[in-house]
């Protein structure tokens, strides 16, 4: 009996050593498998960040156009100009015109924007030259032209596929995945400007001009200052028709004499 009481005690021992163990071990697990997503989540940002460093001007920029398009928050660039004497540095923050987007779509946005910028001549884009190229604007050039650019993500926040995106703009998506200044460069011959520089970058306003004022042109009739048309000679009035003239009443026949009786009536 006392052997069967000791049996059961050390079963029951075991049962409760199990199950203190079992939530540690589930806790472990989920632990792990946290770490694991949070690190290949971080490696992938981090690989992304140093493929378009060169791109994006700085590490500091680079990772900041892939958090943000990663997360669709806000994008904060920055610029440094050295000077003779002085550095200056500007930002610039946009927000992109789509809403999240996987590491993947991330990578095409930023590889077709490059491209679009190597077509047109440009290797080494300002922040505002990035964003333009992502969200869409109308870079001014030097020489008085512009180039337009209809934005990788505005045209994607429009439904359009990547596929379409880089049809529009001349590439095939493969050779723009492949090498996106390699692509761009092969067809900026058809797009380009020798030697450009870019004066400034317009965003968010149409392309088609205001018509002008007929005050701009000064062989074109003001219609503001047309003559007043009240002081025109009057006509004079048309001469009016004599009535006509009256026509005499027709004369009265007299009447008929009274017959006298017939004779021997």
């Amino acid at each position: 009996m006392k052997i069967r009481h000791l049996t059961l005690t050390l079963v029951c021992a075991a049962v409760l050593a199990g199950l203190a163990v079992a939530p540690a071990m589930a806790q472990s697990t989920t632990t792990s498998g946290t770490s694991t997503t949070s690190t290949s989540t971080n490696q992938e940002s981090t690989r992304l960040s140093t493929e378009f460093t060169s791109f994006a001007g700085s590490d500091t920029n680079s990772q900041a156009l892939v958090t943000g398009l990663r997360n669709g928050t806000a994008i904060t660039l920055t610029d440094t100009t050295a000077g003779t004497t002085t550095t200056t540095t500007t930002t610039t923050t946009f927000t992109p015109a789509t809403g999240k987007l996987g590491y993947g779509n991330v990578k095409i946005a930023l590889s077709l924007a490059e491209a679009s910028l190597a077509q047109a001549d440009i290797t080494d884009p300002t922040a505002t030259e990035l964003e333009a190229a992502l969200n869409g604007g109308t870079l001014v050039l030097a020489d008085g032209t512009s180039v337009d650019l209809k934005g990788v993500l505005a045209l994607r926040a429009a439904g359009e596929g990547w596929g379409q995106i880089a049809n529009s703009m001349g590439f095939k998506l493969g050779d723009v995945m492949r090498s996106p200044k390699a692509a761009g460069s092969a067809s900026a011959s058809a797009h380009a400007h020798a030697n450009v520089s870019v004066d400034k970058v317009v965003f968010g306003r149409s392309h088609m001009t205001d018509h002008p004022s007929a005050t701009d042109h000064p062989g074109k009739l003001d219609f503001a200052g047309k003559p007043d048309f009240a002081g025109k000679p009057t006509l004079p009035d048309r001469p009016q028709v004599p009535d006509r003239p009256q026509i005499p009443d027709r004369p009265q026949i007299p009447d008929h004499p009274t017959r006298a009786g017939r004779p021997g009536g």
